[in-house]
């Protein structure tokens, strides 16, 4: 059936109109609040990289559209930028929904009840009412400008569609590469990867955890060094447990039980002791002898320990590692933690083990900056935090003759915990991302979720704290997320989310 002319101006302003009410209401809805529409964009798993400049052109490219439709001369190119825009916006719907790791939350405004693909079939219909607007707005111009557009009006709407998508494919491609692997410093957060289970009030707030076995969660208790706390994962069922046999004669002064199933570790690197029992009696059946003094410690499957220790020049820490099975000797590397200002307090940070993956990790506190080590203790690769602290920020005061050293001013902590669970390294941060908001960060601790296999950054997300309680410390086992809150422990199950990453293995040569 042939349309009129009339029906055709018709049909044109009636789009035209659509499209002005679509794209000045959108643009005045991200100005008003700014703020948040950057945020969006920031968590965005496709625009990350880009969120700043694109929280600028977006809202100006659709005020100027709406420019050229208001004048008549110039619908013509306001038809075509909103041809273009329009497929922009469904090409990152699109990939969102089908391409990227997680969906994030929808966008604000009148749009914001609806669900991603109500939102895709809203825009292709907006992209259907350009490409028919264009062809009728050529049929009833026909000037020697609009009769050459009339012949080429396929091809030019081909190309631009084509364009398009072609461009958006390349930013979700760029921005993926640029977010995982030369991070600007922005954070993604995806919808829920833990949810809360349950908690319960230990009473204490000296507990530390001190690993895992059979299902059950252990924790050691700095103020009784010979007590651990069993809890099975859903928080129900408690057990005490007391270690037997330890010597009575040794003055211990910083103990601390390390598992590594089927044996449990007593260790004091102060007075350099280290005993080794079965976790099936809990009965101290061995020591270790020739052990180290050390100030951190984890124990490995092959019954060997990486260690941290404090007999470096001036005192600066060194990584070693102490052969408790075999030769029963230590050995260090001082070329490992690089000193950049003393060599102590620079040098600081959590050391950790998994003995699934068999990697040990080392993070400092003040910078951005880790080591991801092989049992021999030989260096795989240093890697870098998404944050932008390279030079830790730490004010030094040198007393008694420059004999003692003590922080002059409270140092900015970087990397506060860590947990590492296979090639997984879950890293609770104290610093700011760009495009984040204020109210989150007081009232959640942030953990940033790294992949050491394919040495990426994958996302962030919020851990909720407890009523008035900060995260003091976490643990990763058999997909549960425990956490510390002052005397509360607190269990989180993995969502569907942190299981994928979990099963995420390809490696990539490319360094965080």
């Amino acid at each position: 059936m042939k349309i009129g002319v009339k029906n055709r101006t018709r049909i044109i302003t009636i789009i035209v109109l659509l499209y002005i009410l679509l794209f000045s209401y959108a643009a005045i809805s991200k100005i008003l609040d700014f703020e948040n529409f950057q945020v969006q964009l920031g968590q965005s798993p496709l625009l990350s990289a880009f969120a700043f400049e694109i929280s600028y052109l977006v809202p100006f490219a659709e005020i100027v559209i709406v420019l050229t439709l208001l004048k008549t001369s110039w619908r013509y190119f306001g038809l075509l930028g909103s041809l273009i825009l329009m497929t922009l916006f469904s090409s990152y719907i699109f990939i969102v929904l089908h391409y990227t790791s997680f969906v994030p939350c929808s966008c604000g405004g009148i749009l914001e009840k609806m669900s991603w693909n109500s939102h895709l079939l809203f825009n292709l219909f907006f992209v259907l009412l350009a490409i028919v607007s264009i062809v009728f707005y050529l049929s009833l111009n026909p000037t020697a400008t609009t009769r050459l557009l009339q012949k080429r009006t396929v091809n030019i709407i081909v190309i631009s569609l084509v364009t398009s998508v072609t461009f958006m494919i390349a930013l979700f491609l760029y921005s993926e590469a640029i977010m995982q692997y030369h991070n600007p410093f922005i954070r993604r957060y995806p919808q829920h990867p833990v949810s809360f289970q349950s908690s319960i009030d230990l009473k204490y707030n000296s507990y530390y955890f001190a690993g895992f076995a059979k299902d059950r969660i252990y924790l050691g208790n700095y103020s009784n060094p010979l007590q651990l706390l069993s809890v099975d994962p859903l928080l129900k069922n408690r057990k005490s447990i007391s270690i037997s046999n330890a010597p009575k004669k040794l003055l211990f002064k910083s103990v601390k039980i390390l598992l590594q199933p089927p044996y449990f570790y007593l260790v004091d690197g102060v007075v350099g002791r280290m005993y080794k029992g079965n976790m099936s009696n809990w009965v101290i059946t061995t020591e270790l002898r020739g052990s180290p003094y050390f100030t951190k410690a984890v124990s490995m499957t092959n019954g060997a320990f990486v260690i941290r220790s404090n007999i470096g020049q001036d005192g600066a820490h060194i990584l070693g590692i102490f052969d408790a099975v075999q030769r029963k000797r230590v050995r260090y590397d001082s070329t490992l933690l690089q000193q950049k200002i003393d060599g102590i307090f620079d040098t600081d940070g959590t050391l950790l083990y998994n003995a699934s993956w068999n990697r040990w990790v080392y993070l400092y506190y003040y910078r951005n900056v880790f080591l991801v080590g092989k049992d021999n203790l030989e260096l795989d690769y240093r890697g870098h935090t998404i944050d932008t602290t390279t030079q830790a920020k730490i004010k030094i005061a040198y007393l008694k003759n420059k004999q003692q050293r003590k922080m002059a001013a409270p140092p900015l902590i970087v990397n506060a915990h860590a947990a590492l669970e296979q090639h997984l390294l879950f890293v609770h941060s104290l610093v700011k991302g760009q495009l984040e908001n204020d109210k989150l960060w007081q009232e959640a601790s942030i953990l940033d979720l790294y992949n050491l296999e394919n040495k990426s950054y994958r996302f962030s997300f919020a851990l909720y704290r407890l009523p008035g309680k900060k995260m003091s410390a976490f643990f990763i086992a058999n997909e549960h997320l425990y956490a510390l809150f002052g005397t509360h422990l607190a269990v989180y199950n993995w969502n569907t989310l942190l299981k994928k990453e979990l099963k995420k293995g390809t490696k990539k040569k490319s360094s965080p």
